[in-house]
């Protein structure tokens, strides 16, 4: 019971209520995420309750009292400051704090002290969560690139060097490639090939410079102007596939090249478009049980407004 001095107050309060009240008869704990690990027969049966990250004030205790315990009977003094940098520098981990402080005191010799230089190389990665297949993995992901959709340069580095620092530039530039079309899109289409410039050139390089065109892409992006114009039109029109509302191609637009075609009705009413002025001549593309159907809705950007005024003029003359 002497663990539960370690979780947060909410999180003591609820699991000494649980406890009380008999609800409780069997404890497991993961490191992965139990809704994806857990058998969901087992899930249904049990309450769930995520240990958030320990705050460094009340981390502080933990690491002292380690520190006590570890150093009882022996003639070895703790520098000002060694504490606290533990408790920074963990991520609330207890378990990497504790790490720490026995790593610290195994290695002190009698008469010796611990210093603040120790305590900063033995815990100076320590905050960091390298699990590649993980929760946190796609959580780091996931805030990358929402932080660049959200127009925040600041976030979008800091979880770029998290991604790196972890030895995953793959994923980073993976996603970059994807915010490029996803995100930015016809606001600002030119920006596709010079992201893949940027991406090319990161492993070209390889880390540490890599980080520099990578960072450039990430600033870039998140500093675009954003529309998910085309994110809407694919989207709309692969529900429609799904669903089953799909259609026989045009006879006009069917292919012609081969003898015979004609005669089947293929290509007979195409309209050949640069025969006509501003090359375009209006006609139906979509298959009948389609017809009419829009996907695409031009974005607010001023790219594509410019189209957009642009197409009007040209089909309302």
């Amino acid at each position: 019971m002497d663990e539960i001095q370690y979780f947060n107050k909410k999180q003591q309060q609820s699991l000494l209520e649980c406890i009380e009240s008999g609800k409780i008869t069997l404890i497991a704990s993961t490191t992965e995420n139990p809704y994806f690990y857990v058998y969901g027969a087992v899930l249904s049966r049990c309450t769930v309750f995520e240990f958030l990250p320990v705050e460094p004030d009340e981390l502080c205790r933990a690491v002292e009292r380690a520190f006590r315990l570890a150093l009882e009977g022996r003639d070895v003094s703790v520098e000002d400051g060694v504490v606290p940098a533990i408790s920074g520098h963990c991520g609330g981990d207890v378990r990497k704090a504790l790490n720490a402080v026995e790593l610290l005191t195994g290695g002190a010799a009698d008469g010796g002290t611990v210093t603040l230089e120790d305590a900063k190389a033995v815990s100076q990665r320590s905050n960091m969560r390298f699990d590649r297949d993980g929760d946190g993995h796609y959580d780091i992901l996931s805030a990358f690139h929402k932080s660049i959709r959200g127009s925040d340069p600041d976030a979008a580095v800091h979880y770029l060097a998290r991604l790196l620092e972890g030895g995953d530039m793959m994923s980073a530039a993976r996603r970059l490639l994807v915010i490029a079309a996803e995100d930015v899109g016809l606001a600002y289409p030119q920006v596709m090939p010079i992201v893949k410039a940027c991406v090319d050139a990161a492993f070209q390089l390889g880390m540490p410079e890599a980080r520099l065109p990578l960072a450039e892409a990430a600033l870039l992006l998140a500093t675009a102007p954003k529309s998910n114009s085309v994110t809407v039109a694919i989207e709309g029109a692969l529900a429609d596939l799904r669903g089953g509302n799909v259609g026989d191609v045009p006879a006009g637009l069917r292919d012609a090249h081969y003898q015979g075609a004609a005669k089947l009705g293929r290509g007979r009413t195409y309209q050949f478009p640069h025969d006509y002025p501003n090359h375009w001549i209006a006609q139906q593309y979509l298959p009948d049980a389609l017809r009419g159907r829009a996907y695409y809705a031009y974005g607010t950007n001023k790219n594509e407004q410019a189209a957009k005024n642009y197409w009007e003029k040209v089909k309302n003359k």
